[in-house]
């Protein structure tokens, strides 16, 4: 038993009335009648402070559905000898609400007892956010998972579409390939948005003025919102800094504005803010703390329906959406949120039926010079056949994927050595007549990842900057480790074979280029 427990039991009541008051959890001591001697502060707030007034039967501070049943388990506690402690649940009649509580009682030496109690409320509400967390960890590591396999069938349809928009084939072909490849790029979108919600995708984060990003999407959001709704932008001036993947950031205004748009179905107004926020000390923000810091806010309030109070907690739960019926796929928010969160950023969301709905994003302010987001390439189709320019290696454990890798890089000129496994493709190096110019291996494989076979491709033929090009359906944080964009980079499943193409070259002329 605590020191404490047992000072109190030899001392007097005033000095227990002292301890009491420096205790930082609900207590009180009770004569063996049952009557308040003293009793702190934190139990006048957990129940009211009527019910622990000095001289009052502490009886009164529970509920009755169970009052003579506590009352017998604290009286018996106060005569049994020895005096030993015991505990009990209970319900405290707490004013607006009833307590759940956990009363300990510690029987004193002179009479009476001490009780001490354990607000179980809280308790359980950190034991459901902590379940909830888990559940939803568990629930992106599956559709990361999904989203790797998914995105190595993905790979293969744009291939093989690529493959045969390449070739001179007629009119009704081309365009029976082009809608394959169309819808497989669609199906490579909502993949990326599973990977949002793990947290697992790959981000290319760069400094963004928050202002500029905002106007630069507005056009975009004016087409979608349609003309009953009213875009307002409240930017704060001087407009402040973040770093952020400037496309994901899009992203996330484009979810939250598509979700605002389907809430004003008679038309409103949807408001885009942005503010600033320093942070002292950590704020809770919902089962979440944000720790001290400055932060850039940005809020998007519409005049919308509002969100049920029961349904509020549920809106970032993957595939949740009270719009089935209209093809919603319960991804948006959960997006959002998985983008937010793993560029080091939180979300609050107030929700009022038939007022409307305010979601605010707290990401990490950053100082510097904004960076120019260079324009996305253009689709092109594969290159014509040149000159032979060397032994490619290429693994990969998804025999499709690899077979039209392969034919691809034998189309630009390349000889192409390919094998379905890390340890495979090490046994075939001994037999090869020239050593590869450069490697492309998938990440992920059973058995060696591709991380060990580029080290140990590179040892083997004792070539430590050989070019290498590894390929994944999801990234983590050591694929990225691996990848140091000069003689290693990394390609994102589903990529069309123009793009691996074009990777690989370019990174043997530079390569060439810094030889020179």
């Amino acid at each position: 038993m605590p020191a404490m427990f047992e000072q109190m039991r030899d001392t007097a009541n005033p000095l227990v009335a002292v301890l009491l008051d420096d205790s930082s959890g609900p207590a009180c001591v009770i004569n063996p009648a049952g009557l308040v001697v003293c009793s702190n502060a934190a139990l006048a707030a957990l129940c009211n402070m009527p019910s622990t007034k000095q001289g009052q039967s502490v009886a009164v501070m529970f509920s009755a559905v169970r009052r003579e049943a506590i009352w017998a388990d604290i009286s018996a506690t106060m005569q049994a000898v020895p005096r030993v402690p015991r505990s009990c649940a209970a319900i405290i009649q707490g004013g607006a609400e009833d307590v759940n509580v956990r009363v300990v009682i510690l029987p004193l030496r002179g009479g009476g007892a001490l009780l001490r109690f354990t607000d179980l409320s809280e308790q359980r509400q950190l034991e459901a956010r902590l379940a909830h967390s888990q559940k939803l960890q568990a629930t992106g590591q599956l559709a990361a998972g999904i989203a790797h396999d998914f995105n190595n069938l993905l790979t293969a349809i744009l291939g093989a579409a690529d493959g045969v928009l390449g070739r001179d084939t007629d009119l009704e072909t081309r365009d029976d390939a082009a809608q394959i490849r169309d819808s497989a790029q669609r199906g490579a979108a909502l993949v990326r948005q599973l990977l949002a919600f793990g947290r697992q995708q790959r981000l290319e984060p760069r400094i963004i003025a928050v202002n500029a990003a905002i106007e630069d999407v507005s056009g975009l959001l004016r087409r979608l919102l349609g003309g009953q709704i009213r875009l307002v932008l409240a930017l704060e001036q001087p407009g402040r800094q973040i770093r952020a993947d400037p496309s994901q950031f899009d992203q996330v205004l484009i979810n939250l504005a598509v979700n605002a748009r389907d809430a004003m179905q008679t038309g409103g107004e949807l408001t885009l803010r942005s503010g600033h926020i320093t942070l002292y000390r950590p704020m809770l923000l919902g089962a979440e703390t944000v720790p001290p810091g400055r932060y850039v806010m940005i809020e998007v309030h519409d005049t919308g329906a509002g969100i049920a109070p029961d349904l509020l907690p549920r809106i970032f739960d993957p595939f949740f959406t009270t719009k089935r019926e209209r093809g919603g796929s319960g991804l948006g928010l959960s997006t959002v949120h998985g983008i937010v969160r793993q560029s080091d950023g939180f979300l609050a969301v107030d929700s009022e039926v038939g007022c409307g709905t305010s979601v605010r994003i707290y990401l990490p302010r950053c100082d510097g010079v904004p960076e120019v987001q260079p324009l996305p390439s253009l689709s092109k189709p594969l290159p014509a056949p040149e000159a032979r320019r060397g032994m490619v290696l290429l693994v990969d454990d998804e025999d499709p994927v690899r077979r039209l890798a392969a034919r691809a890089l034998k189309r630009a000129g390349w000889e192409v050595c390919d094998a379905e496994s890390g340890e495979s493709a090490l046994d075939m190096l001994c037999d090869l007549p020239e050593s590869p110019v450069a490697m492309i291996s998938d990440m992920v494989m059973p058995g060696m990842d591709g991380g060990a076979l580029c080290r140990a491709v590179r040892a083997q033929i004792g070539v430590p900057n050989l070019p290498v090009i590894l390929v994944s359906g999801y990234v983590e944080s050591h694929i990225q480790q691996s990848v140091d964009n000069s003689t290693t980079r990394f390609l994102a499943k589903p990529y069309g074979l123009a793009e691996l193409v074009a990777t690989l070259s370019e990174m043997l002329q530079s390569q060439s280029s810094r030889a020179a």
